[in-house]
């Protein structure tokens, strides 16, 4: 079951007066657009990895051709730090999916108090909790740019990117997949690789669907 919060033009006051904030343990910064140097809270939670400021700096560098008015999905939104920085650089619609209520509850807090009255929102950002796979089922349209950064030790993301094949990608979309360096992931063939950088223990790699065979006219 997808429970959808939204945050746009007109309701981030009433968000704002429905908000408790439990206490953060940590906070990540926007890095870029809009919101730059905004902090947002993150919460303690076991798999619940931002993704760091350099990883970002470069995906998002990759990203600048294609993202301005981009229909992003953020499938794994923990911190949400993708997400909100894809809508600070000029994405015109996000989606953050997070199974774990709490940590669901936390990003509609960030989102409140970034869409303040003086800085009334120009983006639609919708918060759904919901898992994954639910979420791609439930979710209408096509996605422009897609993030894939699952706790690495759950090993989703083959079953993800299998996922995704299934008719939820724009014609031209972009996939940014996050996994671990020591984790051999083998791409399914529908995908090839555009970018792909070593972060520490991090491999980051942005994909995008492989071009069909050429039918033989022999």
């Amino acid at each position: 079951m997808v429970r959808r919060s939204s945050f746009g033009p007109g309701r981030a006051a009433q968000q704002r007066a429905r908000v408790r904030r439990p206490a953060a343990v940590g906070s990540v910064r926007v890095i870029g657009g809009r919101w730059r140097g905004r902090k947002l809270d993150v919460l303690d939670s076991p798999g619940l990895r931002p993704s760091p400021d350099r990883l970002r700096e470069t995906l998002f560098n990759w990203l600048a051709p294609v993202l301005p008015g981009a229909r992003c999905l953020d499938l794994f939104a923990g911190s949400g730090s993708l997400g909100i920085e894809a809508a600070s650089r000029g994405a015109a619609e996000v989606t953050l999916v997070e199974r774990e209520p709490a940590v669901a509850e936390r990003l509609r807090q960030n989102l409140s108090r970034l869409n303040s009255a003086e800085e009334p929102a120009r983006v639609q950002i919708d918060v759904v909790q919901a898992d994954w796979a639910d979420a791609l089922r439930d979710l209408p349209g096509k996605w422009d740019i897609v993030f894939v950064d699952p706790p690495f030790e759950q090993g989703l993301h083959v079953d993800v990117l299998n996922a995704l094949v299934d008719g939820v990608l724009a014609v031209d979309a972009r996939v940014h997949i996050e996994s671990a360096v020591r984790d051999r992931l083998l791409l399914p063939p529908a995908f090839s690789v555009i970018r792909d950088r070593r972060f520490g223990d991090v491999q980051a790699r942005l994909v995008g669907r492989s071009a069909p065979p050429i039918a033989s006219t022999e």
